[in-house]
């Protein structure tokens, strides 16, 4: 099995483990496919109890940035530079969180996962990310708006401030990631153009 396969199965496997269901019914007795949105993310998470929410998103942040660290630490075993073998290990994280095996690949959106994968390859890019995700809240008080729009610029904003590492496969996976969370969104854009998305206020009462 070649490197890229090999850190492709594991980030997939590791991106796969669906936390906020475990905790749900781990703590709460219940399937949280079953409440609110019926996503497994820190969103609707955080609607059944806050605790577990932030929970949930810190797991599923990690459950992206332990692939894609230990690909550029042990990678350059195999590959280097190892920056394609982590940006092909932050994809398959983001692939496992929104398509789980276990789940029968009905997942998250892949927003934390996402993050996680990507802020220790391209921290600069995150960081633009974090500030249009606040800033579109802030504003439009829409969370799956901000999320949205932060992935859709993010290929860009790594490539303006060259946080790609000057590698075009990395920025092909940058913007596969951030095409497939948006994808995960459809529901969201479907309520959003029809304006029925509940905003921020509305979904924490």
């Amino acid at each position: 099995m070649t490197p890229y396969l090999l850190t492709a199965a594991l980030s997939y496997l590791s991106g796969s483990i669906p936390f906020g269901y475990l905790l749900v019914r781990l703590f709460r007795g219940e399937d949280i496919r079953r409440s609110g949105s019926g996503n497994i993310g820190a969103t609707n998470v955080s609607r059944k109890s806050p605790a577990l929410g932030m929970a949930t998103l810190v797991l599923d942040a990690l459950k992206g940035f332990v692939p894609v660290a230990m690909a550029l630490s042990v990678g350059r075993r195999w590959v280097d530079p190892p920056y394609v073998l982590a940006a092909t290990a932050a994809f398959f994280a983001i692939l496992g969180h929104t398509s789980p095996v276990w789940l029968k690949f009905r997942g998250g959106k892949g927003v934390a996962t996402g993050l996680g994968s990507w802020v220790g390859l391209a921290p600069k890019g995150v960081l633009v990310m974090v500030i249009v995700f606040v800033v579109m809240v802030a504003v439009f008080r829409y969370i799956s708006l901000g999320s949205i729009t932060a992935a859709a610029i993010f290929p860009a904003a790594a490539r303006l401030l060259h946080d790609y590492h000057d590698t075009p496969p990395v920025l092909g996976f940058m913007a596969a990631s951030s095409l497939l969370i948006i994808v995960k969104h459809h529901p969201n854009i479907r309520r959003l153009l029809a304006r029925t998305e509940n905003k921020f206020r509305q979904a924490h009462k």
